[in-house]
């Protein structure tokens, strides 16, 4: 039982590495650039949830709406204002870009007052709230499954479904397939490619924010919860750079091994297991689990 409660709690953390995870891919199939500021897009939409809830009396549910959509806009104005105007750039350019994008993101929720230099719980329905299967009448053997893990799996098995639909059998998805294989191409045939690009940002912030607000109650919300970014970014290469079920994939594993690893081994490994991982998959399989081996003429 201690083994599959593991397994789950490290199931469940590692689809939160993947859903961040997801925003690097679409971001990077979109523009071929990195962003780096993920994390605090993350970190922002779970402020934007608990501002919903707490200080503007909203539901949990149009919290919830209300913050993926108020991302989903953040992130395409981050992409028209400060990203499209230097895309052509050297890639090391947009990279410390998007960095300083996250510091000033940190930077700006800490200068709110009441709220950015303290840490907060979210209050969602189901807090704290435990399924219990099997075991006596005390309890021993029993598997314990904490409702706050079980929702973020669900979630996030929900969200790859709809992201598979949409990439599928939509005209959206199908176009945004095309520009990520050739922007050039794709834009001579007529897809707005510049669209799209901002299209991407606005997905990747609004997965960024459900990241958030399903990590916040089983952490708290912070200014620097956004600093989890770093362990997606592994999740990332371990999938697949350009692979969106890589994404995922990659995060569990992460989640995973980080979970064993805390439990098993002493203290310090779990710190450092998501880059262990990522050195080996780089050794054995350098362009990840689902990535593509591209050839070109030179």
């Amino acid at each position: 039982m201690q083994v599959l409660q593991l397994l789950i709690s490290g199931v469940a953390q590692g689809c939160i590495y993947g859903l961040i995870a997801l925003g690097f891919v679409l971001i990077y199939k979109a523009t071929e650039t990195v962003s780096f500021g993920q994390g605090e897009l993350m970190m922002m939409g779970a402020f934007a949830g608990l501002v919903g809830m707490t200080t503007l009396g909203f539901p949990y549910w149009l919290a919830v709406i209300s913050a993926i959509l108020a991302m989903a806009i953040v992130g395409m104005l981050t992409e028209r204002i400060i990203i499209r105007p230097i895309l052509g750039q050297p890639a090391f350019s947009i990279v410390m870009l998007t960095i300083g994008i996250g510091y000033v993101a940190r930077g700006l929720i800490t200068m709110v007052p009441g709220i950015g230099t303290d840490t907060h719980a979210l209050p969602v329905p189901y807090k704290d709230e435990i399924l219990k299967f099997g075991g006596n009448e005390f309890g021993v053997g029993a598997l314990i499954i904490n409702v706050e893990q079980l929702v973020v799996i669900v979630a996030t098995g929900v969200l790859c479904l709809l992201l598979f639909l949409l990439f599928k059998y939509s005209k959206i998805g199908i176009a945004m397939q095309a520009a990520s294989q050739n922007q050039l191409a794709a834009y001579y045939m007529g897809i707005p490619v510049q669209r799209l690009n901002g299209l991407a940002w606005a997905m990747a912030a609004a997965v960024a924010a459900i990241a958030g607000l399903l990590l916040a109650p089983i952490t708290f919300v912070h200014a620097n919860m956004g600093f989890i970014g770093l362990k997606a970014f592994p999740a990332a290469v371990v999938g697949g750079f350009g692979s969106l079920p890589g994404a995922i994939v990659g995060g569990i594993i992460i989640g995973t091994v980080e979970a064993f690893s805390g439990f098993y081994l002493p203290d310090g490994f779990k710190d450092v297991a998501a880059y262990i991982v990522v050195l080996i998959m780089l050794m054995v399989k350098p362009n990840g689990l689902f990535g593509e081996t591209l050839r070109k003429k030179v």
